[in-house]
C-alpha cells in the first residue's frame, strides 16, 4: 500500500505544545527552578539509586508518596493521585471528564495545554477572555455556568503565564454555583502560598494539581498530583496509564517530599529575586511590568520578538516570547533565575533597549538634519 490512512480530523487545525529544546547560558524560560537539587540530597538520592530493582515495574499508584502526600495535607490515600508530571494528570481529567459532547471553559491567555488536551479528546472548548488586568472575568464566568451544561472548569491560580491570582471568593463562587469538575492548578503553590485546601471538603467538584517540577527541582524527572475527592480519583484511575510514573521519579519525589523544609530558604531567596526582576524591569523606559505571585514575570515591550532575539543571539539568556499569542502581543515571560541569572538578563534589557533608544535618536535627528538641508 503506498498510502497512508490520515489522522484524526479534528487534529487538523490543532497546533501542538511550543516545547522549543533551545539552549542557552542562562535558562529563564521554563519556569524551572535555577538550581539543581541540594548537595546534601543529591548524594542521598545517589544512595537510594543503587538499591532500586530497575528490572522490576514501579508501585502502580506510587503508594509510599501518596501517603505522604495524604498525610501533609491531612487527607487518606484515595484523596491523591500522583502522575507523569502534572501534564498528565490535567490529560487524564480530560479523558474523565472531557470528550464528545462535552465542555471545557478555559480562560486565556492561560497555560496552553488545557485547550490543547481538550481538543485532542474532542472536548467544546469556551474561552472567557481575561481582563485587560489579566484578572478572571468572574460575571462572564458565573453567568457562562448558569445554564448548567459545563463539565469541566480549569483555572490555574496563579496563572500561567500572566502570574494572576485569582481571587478565594470567586473561586468557591465558581464551586458553588456548578457541579462541573473546577481544577484549580497550583503548580506556583510554594511561591504564591494561595491555595484551596481547606474547602475540598466542602466541594466534592474541587481539584487541586501540584507538581515537583517548580518549586522542588525535579522538572527532570516529572512527578505531580492531584488532591480530590475519593470518587474522582477513583474515575481517574480507570484511564490513567499504567506504571506511568518511574520507580526512580517516586524515590526522587518521596525523599523531595520529606525534605521539603530544606528547600523554604531558596524558594525565599527566588521570591527576592523576583522583586529584583520586577524593580529593574520597572525602571526601564518602554517596559510594562505586571505583578507576578508565581515564580516569573510577564512584561510588555515594543518588538518583544526582537528584544527575545536578541537576549538570546547578543546574550545567551533565553525566556519565553509570548508576543504572537492572543491577548499576549508584545509580551515576553521570564524565570526567576539566580542572582547573577537575574542581573546578567537586566544588564542584557538595559544594552538591549538604549541601543534602541540611540538609534530612534539618531534616525530623528538625522531625517531632521535632511528637512533643513532640504532633503527628502
Amino acid at each position: 500500500m503506498d498510502r497512508l490512512r490520515p489522522p484524526r480530523k479534528e487534529l487538523e487545525a490543532l497546533t501542538p505544545y511550543d516545547a522549543k529544546d533551545v539552549r542557552a547560558d542562562v535558562m529563564l524560560a521554563s519556569n524551572e527552578n535555577p538550581l539543581n537539587l541540594p548537595g546534601e540530597l543529591l548524594e542521598k538520592l545517589s544512595e537510594l539509586a543503587a538499591r532500586i530493582p530497575y528490572n522490576r515495574y514501579p508501585d502502580p499508584l506510587a503508594g509510599k508518596l501518596r501517603e505522604m502526600i495524604a498525610e501533609a495535607n491531612g487527607l487518606e490515600p484515595g484523596n491523591v493521585l500522583v502522575g507523569n508530571g502534572g501534564d498528565e494528570l490535567i490529560f487524564d481529567l480530560l479523558l474523565a471528564w472531557g470528550g464528545p459532547g462535552r465542555k471545557l471553559i478555559d480562560l486565556p491567555p492561560t497555560f496552553a495545554m488545557y485547550g490543547i488536551d481538550a481538543e485532542v479528546t474532542g472536548t467544546e472548548v469556551i474561552r472567557l477572555p481575561r481582563l485587560a488586568d489579566f484578572c478572571i472575568d468572574g460575571d462572564a464566568l458565573l453567568e457562562r455556568l448558569k445554564p448548567g451544561d459545563v463539565d469541566i472548569v480549569m483555572i490555574a491560580n496563579p496563572n500561567n503565564p500572566t502570574g494572576t491570582l485569582a481571587s478565594e471568593t470567586l473561586l468557591i463562587d465558581v464551586l458553588n454555583s456548578t457541579d462541573a469538575l473546577v481544577l484549580v492548578d497550583e503548580a506556583y503553590f510554594e511561591f504564591s502560598r494561595h491555595t484551596m485546601r481547606p474547602h475540598m471538603s466542602r466541594h466534592p467538584n474541587l481539584v487541586i494539581l501540584r507538581t515537583f517540577s517548580k518549586a522542588f527541582s525535579l522538572a527532570g524527572l516529572r512527578a505531580g498530583y492531584l488532591l480530590a475527592h475519593e470518587d474522582v480519583i477513583r474515575e481517574l484511575t480507570k484511564v490513567r496509564q499504567p506504571y506511568s510514573v518511574n520507580r526512580f521519579s517516586q524515590v526522587a519525589a518521596q525523599l523531595v517530599f520529606r525534605e521539603r523544609p530544606v528547600f523554604e530558604a531558596g524558594i525565599s531567596q527566588l521570591l527576592r529575586q523576583r522583586d529584583m526582576l520586577v524593580h529593574g524591569l520597572s525602571a526601564l523606559d518602554e517596559v510594562t511590568v505586571y505583578p507576578s505571585e508565581a515564580n516569573f514575570v510577564l512584561f510588555k515591550v515594543a518588538h518583544a520578538s526582537a528584544v527575545w532575539r536578541d537576549l538570546l543571539h547578543e546574550h545567551s539568556v533565553l525566556i519565553r516570547d509570548f508576543s504572537r499569542a492572543p491577548g499576549l502581543e508584545d509580551c515576553l515571560r521570564v524565570s526567576v533565575g539566580t542572582e547573577e541569572e537575574v542581573g546578567r538578563f537586566l544588564a542584557g534589557m538595559d544594552e538591549i533597549l538604549s541601543r534602541r533608544h540611540a538609534s530612534d535618536h539618531f534616525g530623528v535627528a538625522a531625517t531632521a538634519s535632511r528637512h533643513l538641508e532640504g532633503g527628502k
